[in-house]
């Protein structure tokens, strides 16, 4: 049986990543199954034990997972570690002496408590000295009830409040300006600041490598000619390929030599991390890491039987689909400074061709949006339980080479 999880970032107001919310389903519905609310959870801690794990979904950062009344009543949270978990009440849990009690328990065992899709009632301050975090959606309220909570919330300093569905750069500035502490969305993701941005030369000695190995015969003496002209980027290949993640019986000494043992497939992978790298000063880690996943994910798909797309060109692409967010530009005026190939390009630009479909799904697992990768499968003849665990892959993959950066 599948099980189907997506992660969206949460960060602070440096925009650093400080958590994630999981959102789970066991099918394809974006509901909660028929089969009982209970027997539901229960499928999804298991998921999280057994299959998919929390390290692996939140790179040890906390995880926002939702519970319903019944799985509360029931302490499903406490079958998940408290130095990881936010038991996140659903605003459908109506706030009941039961459910108070829930709640003083879960505090004392030392767990985070967050109400989400907060409206204001009265009843709800008997929670507030137990509870951690408030999070209000900013797309279903008015600056007068955002106003509302946050003074009902004044008396309780513990308490932060979180903004969900911060889509843009000006709606984080007003969120910050009306007390938000924490943000949910993808605004972190799209251009600050529009402005014409030219690449310096070490951005664009990493271009034409990455455009060398996108090729269906790349030129590895070409490739370690380039390595060999930059004592940086020299010894950032020697390091990476020293890694413990790769098991070499003897060291390596030169450039040639590292290039052999990682093999064209690892280092198209490397000099695309060294890429986004270059760019990601002062850019949110989440945006690093959503750009290593999408370009793993994609590379994956690429790969499966009867896609007959190239898996560098897809993994480039994935690469690159963010490009606009970390260089705060258009990105058809960033990619027009890049020998790429045309259907890289159609893809980014246009949305066109087999890539752009790649890139949608990755869109659709990040967004939890299960009805259009159900449909993206179809289209692209994929099963979706296995385009479930190449996604899965694609995150632990990128958290690893994340944390070797």
């Amino acid at each position: 049986m599948a099980f189907f999880a997506a992660r969206q970032p949460i960060l602070d107001k440096d925009k650093k990543l400080v958590a994630y919310e999981l959102l789970f389903r066991e099918s394809l519905k974006n509901v909660f199954p028929d089969i009982g609310e209970d027997i539901a959870t229960s499928k999804i801690i298991e998921g999280l034990q057994f299959n998919l794990g929390l390290d692996t979904l939140t790179e040890n950062k906390l995880a926002f997972i939702n519970f319903t009344q019944e799985t509360l009543l029931q302490r499903y949270p406490l079958m998940l570690p408290k130095e990881q978990l936010v038991v996140e009440i659903l605003e459908s849990v109506p706030p009941t002496r039961q459910l108070l009690e829930v709640c003083k328990e879960f505090k004392e065992k030392g767990y985070q408590i967050a109400l989400d899709d907060y409206v204001h009632k009265n009843v709800w301050l008997h929670f507030f000295p137990y509870v951690d975090i408030i999070k209000v959606d900013l797309r279903d309220s008015t600056p007068e009830q955002v106003e509302e909570i946050r003074k009902a919330a004044a008396p309780f300093p513990s308490i932060k409040l979180l903004a969900e569905k911060v889509e843009t750069h000006e709606e984080f500035h007003q969120a910050i300006e009306m007390g938000f502490s924490y943000f949910q969305g993808y605004f972190f993701s799209k251009p600050e600041v529009m402005r014409s941005r030219t690449l310096d030369p070490s951005q664009l000695t990493i271009a034409q490598l990455m455009t060398e190995l996108a090729s269906d015969e790349p030129d590895t003496q070409a490739i370690s000619k380039v390595f060999e002209t930059d004592v940086n980027l020299s010894f950032k290949l020697l390091r990476y390929a020293q890694s413990p993640l790769f098991k070499r019986r003897n060291d390596i000494v030169n450039i040639k030599q590292a290039i052999i043992a990682l093999g064209l497939q690892e280092l198209r992978r490397f000099v695309s991390l060294l890429f986004t790298a270059q760019f990601s000063d002062r850019k949110p880690a989440a945006l690093t890491v959503m750009s290593l996943v999408r370009a793993r994910f994609c590379e994956h798909l690429s790969a499966q039987p009867g896609q007959h797309s190239s898996e560098a060109g897809a993994f480039l692409t994935g690469m690159l689909s963010l490009l606009d967010g970390l260089l705060d530009a258009s990105l058809p005026e960033l990619l027009d400074k890049l020998p790429l190939s045309p259907p890289i390009k159609a893809a980014l630009i246009e949305g066109e061709g087999r890539l752009a479909d790649y890139l949608l799904m990755a869109k659709a697992f990040e967004a939890a949006d299960w009805p259009s990768a159900q449909q993206l499968c179809k289209q692209l003849e994929l099963s979706i339980d296995k385009v479930t665990r190449l996604y899965v892959d694609s995150v632990r993959w990128a958290t690893v080479r994340e944390n070797m950066g």
